[in-house]
């Protein structure tokens, strides 16, 4: 010890322990709640994300809307892709980017009649759950972490996979 330093400063303090301890236990409360939200929104956006962008070997084609009701939209579907067969009624979920009489271009789930969106407008528009997970993560990451910067990045990418989905559907 320094004679010039006083007893007290050489041992730690209780206090700056439990205040390290409280720190510790904020950060990864907080960052497991943020990881958490990001899982849920990846999640929420892979089953529909997986039938755009993994493409391969699924039956491609178009549909015209013909008729919607009960959150779901029908109409023919016409096959695009070798090996796709051509359907009377095939089901696209109702959503504000559907309208009757227009004609979209669409993957088949497997094993169903069951179709989603393909394109930009439909990879985009997947990934919706993801956009909204990063605007309230960065909410967690900023209080919660008190990481601005990253915060402020989460919230801008966000922003910007919705801004760009509302106008490519």
């Amino acid at each position: 010890m320094i004679p010039a330093m006083p007893a007290s400063a050489a041992a730690p303090r209780p206090r700056q322990a439990s205040y390290a301890l409280m720190r510790f236990g904020r950060i990864a409360a907080m960052g497991t709640v943020a990881a958490l939200i990001l899982i849920a929104g990846v999640w929420a956006s892979w089953g529909t994300a997986q039938h755009v962008l993994l493409t391969k070997g699924r039956e491609q084609g178009t549909v015209e809307v013909t008729g919607c009701a009960d959150g779901s939209c029908t109409g023919p579907y016409a096959p695009v892709s070798a090996g796709s067969r051509e359907r009377e009624r095939v089901v696209m979920e109702d959503s504000v980017a559907v309208a009757k009489g227009r004609t979209y271009s669409v993957v088949v789930k497997p094993g169903s009649d069951e179709v989603v969106r393909s394109g930009p407008a439909g990879v985009l528009y997947a990934w919706v759950p993801l956009g909204g997970a990063l605007l309230l993560a960065s909410v967690v990451v900023a209080g919660g972490l008190r990481r601005t910067r990253m915060a402020w990045a989460m919230a801008g990418a966000g922003v910007a996979l919705l801004t760009a989905a509302f106008f490519a559907v």
